[in-house]
Formats: C-alpha cells, sequence, structure tokens
C-alpha cells in the first residue's frame, strides 16, 4: 500500500515537471505567439511612421519601440495573453510652474494592444494627455518586416550614371514636404543653406520646412559636402526613411546621434567629424537595406544591417522608392555637391 502511494507520486511529480518542461519550451515552438516575433513597419493615423521590434527572452519577451519622431527606445513591458499583443512604453512629460519653469518630470504610461489579423498588426494606442486631463487612443497597423538579407558585395554592384541633385543656382528639383511650414532655405554662392528664424520667448514657434528632392531613388551612392555651424544639427534623408545625422559633434565621445551616425540605430565606429564652420565631406552607400558611411574620407560604418526606419521617416515602408530629403526644422546648415549614382539592378 505504501509503496503504491509513493510510486503515484513519483508518476505525477514527473509528469509535473515534464509539463512544465514542456510549458517553457514550447512558448518558442510553433505558439501563436511566434507570429508577433520580429520587426514591424508601422503605419499611424495621419501617415505617420513608426516601428516595433519584438524579442523572444527565455521565458519572457523584451522589444523597441520608434514612435514618429525621436530615438528607438526600450519598451517598459511586452505582454502576449491569449492571443493579444499588449507593449507599454514610458514617455516623460515636463511639469511646469510659475514663469513657465519646469518643476519636476513625470512619466506617463503608453500602451499598444492589439491582434494581428491576416498579415496585418492590428494596434489601439491608448494614454492620458499630457496635462492628465483625459485619455487619447488613435489605431495603427503593423506589418512585418522580411529578414535582413546578407551584406552586399559592394564591389560587385553596378552603378548607372551621376545625378547632380542640385544645381547650384536655384532649388530646382525641389520642394518643402509640408505645405504650410516655412521656407529657410536658399541659394548662394553654388551652395543650398538652410537659415531658420531663432525662435523669440513669448512667441510661438515658427515650424520651417525639410526639403526633398522631386525625384525619387531605391539603393544608391550619394556624395555631398557639408557645413555646420556651432552647435546646429541637420539630417539627410535617404530614401525618405534613413536618417544620417548631421551635427556639430566634434571632440564628443562616439554615439548613435552624433556626425555621420545613422540616427539612434548605427554608431559610427570612429570619430572623423571636423569642427564646427568647416566643410565636411560625406560618401553614403545604401544596397540591400545596408549602409555604409565614408566621412572626411574615414569608414565610419561599414556595411552595416538596417534594422529599420529613423526618427522622421516619411514612411515605414523599407521597399518602396523614396527622395533624398534634407532637415531644415531644426538648425541652420549648408550642402553643396550633392551628387547620385543610382544602383543598376
Amino acid at each position: 500500500m505504501f509503496y503504491s502511494f509513493l510510486s503515484s507520486k513519483i508518476v505525477v511529480r514527473t509528469a509535473f515537471l515534464v509539463y512544465v518542461s514542456y510549458a517553457a519550451t514550447a512558448l518558442w515552438a510553433g505558439l501563436p505567439e511566434e507570429k508577433y516575433f520580429g520587426r514591424w513597419a508601422l503605419t499611424l493615423e495621419g501617415g505617420r511612421s513608426g516601428w516595433l521590434e519584438i524579442v523572444p527572452q527565455k521565458g519572457w519577451y523584451d522589444g523597441s519601440l520608434l514612435w514618429v519622431g525621436g530615438s528607438v527606445e526600450p519598451l517598459a513591458s511586452v505582454a502576449i495573453v491569449e492571443g493579444e499583443l499588449t507593449v507599454t512604453r514610458l514617455r516623460t512629460v515636463a511639469r511646469k510652474g510659475p514663469s513657465d519653469v519646469i518643476q519636476r518630470k513625470q512619466q506617463i504610461p503608453e500602451t499598444l494592444y492589439g491582434r494581428i489579423d491576416g498579415d496585418v498588426l492590428k494596434l489601439t494606442r491608448s494614454t492620458q494627455n499630457n496635462a492628465g486631463t483625459a485619455i487619447e487612443r488613435e489605431h495603427l497597423t503593423g506589418r512585418l518586416i522580411p529578414a535582413l538579407p546578407p551584406a552586399p558585395e559592394l564591389a560587385q554592384v553596378r552603378w548607372g550614371e551621376s545625378v547632380n541633385l542640385f544645381n547650384g543656382r536655384d532649388l530646382s528639383g525641389w520642394r518643402l514636404i509640408e505645405d504650410k511650414a516655412e521656407n529657410g532655405w536658399s541659394v548662394s554662392d553654388g551652395a543650398l543653406s538652410n537659415r531658420p528664424a531663432a525662435h523669440i520667448a513669448g512667441q510661438k514657434a515658427r515650424r520651417f520646412g525639410n526639403l526633398r528632392t522631386e525625384r525619387e531613388f531605391e539603393d544608391f551612392n550619394l556624395k555631398a559636402e557639408v557645413l555646420v555651424p556651432a552647435n546646429s544639427n541637420s539630417g539627410i534623408y535617404l530614401r525618405g526613411i534613413y536618417e544620417i545625422q548631421i551635427q556639430d559633434s566634434y571632440g564628443k565621445a562616439l554615439d548613435s546621434h552624433n556626425m555621420g551616425a545613422l540616427y539612434s540605430r548605427i554608431t559610427p565606429v570612429v570619430a572623423a567629424e571636423k569642427p564646427a564652420s568647416e566643410w565636411q565631406t560625406l560618401d553614403i552607400t545604401l544596397v540591400e537595406r545596408h549602409l555604409t558611411v565614408v566621412l572626411n574620407g574615414v569608414t565610419i560604418i561599414a556595411n552595416q544591417p538596417i534594422a529599420g526606419c529613423t526618427g522622421g521617416a516619411l514612411w515605414s515602408d523599407e521597399f518602396r522608392p523614396g527622395p533624398i530629403y534634407l532637415q531644415g526644422d531644426h538648425g541652420a546648415v549648408t550642402y553643396r555637391n550633392l551628387v547620385l549614382k543610382p544602383v543598376l539592378k
């Protein structure tokens, strides 16, 4: 009798351990949760763009989010419960007191939740407004981004005829992206300059426009010269979605927000920028979602994979042609000798 009871306990305990072991591993063994894993190109209301990545860890989930502008940021939490994805990020809001002085900063949770419908990820964003007086909601969709291909053999790439993007005389071939923005761009002495007016305290901030080429391109090599004044910054967007940072970062530690970086995504391996107000050269190659950047004759990014769009992208689709666009809503900057050579396919 005692032996039978003990034997039964062993059988039950063994079965329980087998079940626990299965539950711990089955998470990644073809269960519905797997369909959320990977990188998602997000399209928000009004056509704004974003990016989401969901990554399985050992017994839990992790992820990162790019919300319209700014940097790619880690998520505060990721959950997949009964087939529904829920992710949370924390956004910081400044709380101001008398005379517009910031008294403290608070973190407000922002939640995205939803399911996959066919091949589309349908999500709802829910958060309180900045004042904390109402709940904001909006709907967005996502499409799974195909896996990155191996790094291309750049020596085997075939190039087309060079295209002069800027004629050195006027803005022919360029236009503002935002219809209602002010135009701070002008041409002088064979160079294209952006001179946005400084914000005056107490007045409404003026919105200056980003400039884009009329033509759109796929993969290419782009050469340009740029001059950045002290403490200023701009950006060169490749195909309208990948920002190469233009920044006065001379003497600063390596960072994905410095001159020549793919903004918030790829950090240069070496600092090669010059001091402010000196002309600098950029040689940028985009082929099969891989990036090479040569700054002032030094390779700072060598054929590295691009995980997704950057903040300020015109759209999140990485497979459609797009323009070269120059960021004009930040600071003063001057460009010249913008020459593009397309890849022949």
